[in-house]
């Protein structure tokens, strides 16, 4: 796949909304280029393309290849028109995570001659911006001995982290009272227990000067209305977890802190921190530094489906793919044409470089 070529899959992808739930054009879509460039590619029961350089295999247990690459070929909501200018290229997904799963396919025709009799998969899952339904899909199918997340990290950055999550609802209701009256009414409950959480991190905080091995919440969404009788107020809002915090020990905070309103849970996935030093991790740096570039490690603060598959399969994995990640989910999302090729470039060598596990 030339350059031009890998360019013009990826612009084609972005032009398809795929939020998540909503992935089945795209996932049709990429099934059949991947049929016409000569993998074998399937969409299982989830809805994830699942996909060979060969056969897919099938012997009614667990899949053991020897690599699988992990894309996903969901986005957070939000289309964006796509548009090449500049030396970049626009569009809902070009960086998170539509430009690294293209990346991957470029990489792996490239280095096709070199992965003739190794066992390698290429998956581009669903959910993964929701609550990472199509990896938990895959956990059970597969075994495999390294793999390879598709997320950005840079191409000359090898992702070995990421913190876990848990997102909290809260919802408060209380009878509707007159203005002049003495009571909280169901803002002021849900500002209250805001203000406990915002302590109880800061008091979490305390002596931790690394950003990943802090505790962090956002508040995403806030509501409030009455109807004559009923006063109600929700808050939406999403922790990211350090290393050691326990999501169910957290719950039990929010709980409390929340003093008998309701509140319910989505994520729950912990932190995750992969080895440095795996064949896999070495491949990557050497393939770094061919291209030109100083390697370097990343922890993210965020949470991807590395969360989910790296202590469930235990084996080497990283994450990796091109992009500037602190233009997820942003309305400007783009990917340098430049920065994506020389993801591709890293890859395919990565791709010949490492051994079968």
């Amino acid at each position: 796949m030339t350059d031009r070529e890998a360019l013009e899959f990826l612009r084609e992808a972005l032009a398809i909304y795929s939020p998540s739930g909503g992935e089945g054009e795209l996932a049709a879509f990429l099934a059949d280029r991947l049929r016409r460039l000569g993998f074998a590619a399937e969409i299982d029961e989830m809805g994830n393309v699942v996909a060979c350089l060969g056969e897919i295999p099938r012997d009614g247990g667990t899949e053991r290849p020897d690599l699988l690459l992990l894309g996903h070929v969901d986005t957070v909501p939000g289309f964006i028109p796509v548009r090449e200018e500049g030396g970049r290229l626009y569009g809902r997904g070009a960086v998170d995570a539509k430009g690294p799963f293209v990346a991957a396919v470029a990489a792996l025709l490239r280095a096709r001659r070199a992965l003739e009799g190794r066992g390698v998969v290429l998956v581009g899952a669903v959910g993964e911006e929701a609550e990472g339904e199509g990896a938990k899909h895959l956990i059970p199918r597969f075994r495999p001995g390294a793999v390879i997340v598709g997320e950005p990290s840079g191409w000359d950055g090898v992702v070995l982290g990421y913190k876990g999550r848990l997102a909290v609802r809260y919802s408060v209701q209380v009878p509707v009272s007159h203005s002049a009256s003495p009571g909280a009414t169901a803002p002021e409950r849900a500002l209250e227990f805001w203000r406990r959480v915002c302590l109880y991190t800061r008091r979490f905080n305390r002596g931790r000067t690394r950003r990943f091995d802090a505790l962090d919440v956002a508040l995403r969404r806030v509501s409030s209305a009455e109807d004559g009788l009923v006063d109600r107020a929700e808050l939406y809002l999403v922790f990211r977890l350090p290393p050691g915090l326990d999501p169910a020990a957290l719950r039990r905070e929010v709980r409390r802190m929340a003093g008998g309103a309701a509140v319910s849970f989505g994520g729950g996935e912990r932190a995750f921190i992969a080895p440095k030093n795996s064949p896999l991790v070495r491949a990557f740096l050497r393939a770094i530094r061919d291209a030109g570039g100083r390697p370097r490690f990343v922890l993210k603060t965020g949470t991807s489906d590395m969360n989910l598959v790296g202590p469930a399969w235990g084996c080497p994995v990283v994450a990796y793919g091109p992009g500037d990640s602190r233009l997820d989910h942003t309305p400007h999302e783009h990917i340098g044409v430049a920065e994506f090729l020389l993801g591709i470039a890293v890859l395919s060598r990565v791709l010949e470089l490492v051994s079968p596990q």
